[in-house]
């Protein structure tokens, strides 16, 4: 990680202690305390007799807490007026979610930064039809594109095709883009990447406002930095106007929970409304409370534990440390940090290499899983990726007991990630996804236009979308991966890939 001190967010200053409040949460257990006969929705009504299978999963405590988002002891009851301005406890939440990430404005969601992205390609389209966009973003940005009829301008982000890994995009590349294109009415681009690859978003916003238009990030896998001044710091304070967290990923809410917060300045101002507006057209009216309590009870523990940041983050450090030491396996770090595009890296994102190891990625993977019961967030053929919670230590003599148990094939195994080139745009995204389609095998998909976006994992990039013809090339390339150990393909009509989804031929 580089040390610059201008990429990271000074957090010497006290802790407001309004921090260390949980409003939301608060609330919600206030209420379970209570002696209530339940005669509303959800139908188990908070009793472990009524769904005893239920509570094995989620406990009592949590079918307790389980009430429907507008019941009045929360929303109704425990509010206050500030300002002339009635504040509920989950509005109270969000405010302190907003000054805790720097954001001026912050609303919870309960369908995951998925929902995110398609909150702001809709909010894309409340501005314009074109944009730039990162080619490699996720699925759900396609999907939003296609719901909201956008016509994307596509940047290309570097792509470690050794290790199976794809990157950012560059300031220049953004100028390039809206220079080519003036009628882009936005930005969008992904930091950090999946491996942890950190983009100049200070300098990418400062090119999307020159050209007059905002700068959405998905920071999906950031939702820890700027809470301490040994992380990078998070995008909104750094100009971009609207930003994408799934605060689940590192932050450590409940899976499927997630954030957006709005930035600074007149761009972001000017779409708050169209914000508030879409947010309220996407969010259930049914919201769960665990999983809302679940954000306001991890920005609590984020901000008001640095110790516990710090913990994690040394034991993420030392796996590195010993990884540099040891002879068989290689950190991965300078290739994140190789490229352009990255002007520092995420330090709970471990990227082991393990070309040269004599096993691949994905047979450690398996291993792993198999005799030490230790799962990674990723394996690509080169690599092993682990993810290690921002305020999650962990157990380091474990992983490395494992990891070198790991055994050793008498010759190198083949690595074969080669990328095929980009597919020939023949229609619109969104004519070609709503065209009538028709399945058919795989040898007589190619040269065919796509009805589906295809995405293989590793990297994750989008080898094909909606619109565009199926080379011969991708169709091998999607099909290889989807039998590989640890390869899928997201999008895909059959995990083998023998059909493919295509747009029926005019007749």
């Amino acid at each position: 990680m580089r040390a610059d001190t201008d990429l990271h967010f000074d957090t010497t200053a006290a802790i407001d202690p309004r921090q260390h409040t949980a409003p939301y949460a608060e609330a919600v257990r206030s209420l379970a305390a209570e002696d209530w006969q339940r005669l509303h929705v959800p139908a188990h009504q908070g009793s472990r007799d009524h769904a005893p299978g239920l509570a094995e999963v989620v406990g009592e405590a949590g079918m307790g807490i389980d009430f429907p988002v507008l019941f009045s002891g929360v929303d109704q009851e425990n509010w206050r007026m500030i300002n002339h301005d009635r504040v509920t406890p989950i509005l109270a939440a969000q405010r302190l979610a907003a000054e805790a990430w720097g954001a001026s404005r912050t609303w919870f969601l309960t369908n995951g930064a998925s929902g995110g992205n398609h909150i702001a390609t809709t909010i894309v389209r409340g501005l314009g039809r074109e944009f730039v966009v990162q080619r490699s973003v996720h699925s759900s940005v396609i999907d939003g594109v296609t719901h909201a009829e956008l016509r994307p301008h596509f940047v290309h982000g570097r792509v470690d095709p050794g290790l199976g890994s794809s990157h950012g995009v560059t300031p220049a590349q953004v100028e390039s883009a809206l220079t080519e294109h003036p009628g882009s009415a936005a930005v969008y681009l992904v930091s950090p990447s999946y491996f942890g690859a950190v983009a100049d978003i200070a300098a990418i916003a400062e090119v999307a406002h020159r050209h007059g238009v905002p700068l959405i990030v998905d920071e999906a896998w950031a939702s820890h930095f700027g809470m301490h001044s040994i992380l990078p710091v998070n995008a909104v304070r750094l100009g971009a106007d609207l930003v994408i967290s799934s605060t689940h990923k590192g932050a450590g809410s409940l899976a499927q929970s997630a954030m957006v917060h709005l930035g600074h300045g007149p761009l972001a101002q000017h779409i708050e409304t169209l914000v508030d507006r879409v947010v309220k057209s996407y969010q259930s009216t049914s919201s769960s409370a665990i999983l809302l309590s679940s954000l306001d009870e991890a920005r609590r523990h984020l901000v008001t534990h640095p110790e516990a940041i710090e913990s994690a983050l040394g034991t993420a450090e030392e796996i590195r440390n010993r990884i540099r030491d040891d002879s068989r396996f290689r950190d991965a770090t300078p290739d994140i940090l190789g490229g352009d595009d990255a002007i520092d890296n995420d330090p709970f994102k471990v990227v082991i290499d393990t070309r040269g190891a004599g096993i691949t990625g994905e047979d450690a993977q398996y291993r792993l899983i198999r005799d030490h019961r230790i799962y990674c967030e990723l394996a690509t053929p080169s690599a092993l990726l682990l993810l290690i919670g921002a305020t999650s230590p962990v157990d380091v003599d474990r992983f490395w007991t494992a990891l070198q148990a790991l055994p050793t094939s008498a010759s190198e195994p083949e690595r074969p990630i080669v990328l095929p080139g980009s597919c020939e745009k023949r229609l619109e995204i969104s004519d070609a996804y709503f065209a009538e389609a028709q399945t058919v095998p795989f040898a007589e998909a190619v040269g065919r236009i796509s009805a589906d976006a295809l995405a293989a994992y590793p990297p994750g990039v989008p080898n094909v979308l909606p619109g565009e013809v199926l080379s011969a090339e991708v169709v091998e390339f999607l099909r290889a991966t989807a039998v590989a150990p640890s390869g899928y393909v997201r999008g895909a009509q059959d995990s083998r890939m023998d059909t493919f989804n295509v747009v029926a031929e005019i007749r």
